[in-house]
Order: structure tokens, then C-alpha cells, then sequence
């Protein structure tokens, strides 16, 4: 049975799916159209494997869903408006330190 995650939680999942860049780049790529892993796999550049792991995570943390379609099965973003969401984070303003590193980084545990 399928619950909807509290706020925070949701958040959190959210938070955990874009901390890895073949992550962000599988749910940008579903942003634009459903795909197949083996076809993922390829536009990405990573092994089936390490592909199949990525989409499992991102299952757990419910962005994602597998459809079958015949013997083959098609991912999708969960929610259409994950696509839009994607958008806005995309076009936020990150304040970052001449380096690259977030500027409380020495101060706080984040972003590490």
C-alpha cells in the first residue's frame, strides 16, 4: 500500500535523490519523455548496472515508477509536477564560496 510522505520527509527523499549527479541527470532525462534503462544507460554514459542501482534508489524514494510495457519495462517521473519542480531548482540562484564549497561548510556538517 502506497502512503504519502510527510513534508519533511518527502523533502528529505527529494533531498537524497539529487545528492548524486547520475541521479539528477536520469530525472532530468525523464523530465523530458519516459525511457527504457537500457536507452538511460546509453544517453548517460553508465553501465546497466550501475543505472539499475541509480533507478532503485530513486524507486525507494518514490520519484520514480516502472511501468511494463510488453516484456519491457518504462520509467517515468512518479508525479508530473517533479518536472516542474526540477525547473525551479534548476534556475535558483546558489550562493557558493570562490571555490566551489558552501560558505558555512567550515563553520557547520553541511554540505559535505
Amino acid at each position: 500500500m502506497l502512503t504519502i510522505a510527510p513534508d519533511v520527509e518527502g523533502l528529505a527523499r527529494f533531498g537524497r535523490a539529487l545528492a548524486d549527479p547520475i541521479r539528477c541527470r536520469i530525472l532530468l532525462a525523464l523530465r523530458e519523455a519516459p525511457a527504457h534503462p537500457a536507452d538511460l544507460a546509453e544517453l548517460l554514459g553508465v553501465s546497466r548496472t550501475r543505472l539499475s542501482n541509480h533507478l532503485a534508489c530513486l524507486r525507494d524514494c518514490g520519484l520514480v515508477v516502472a511501468v511494463p510495457v510488453g516484456r519491457r519495462t518504462r520509467y517515468e517521473l512518479a508525479d508530473e509536477r517533479l518536472g516542474r519542480a526540477l525547473d525551479d531548482l534548476r534556475t535558483v540562484v546558489i550562493t557558493v564560496a570562490a571555490d566551489g564549497t558552501c560558505p558555512d561548510a567550515a563553520e557547520k556538517d553541511c554540505c559535505r
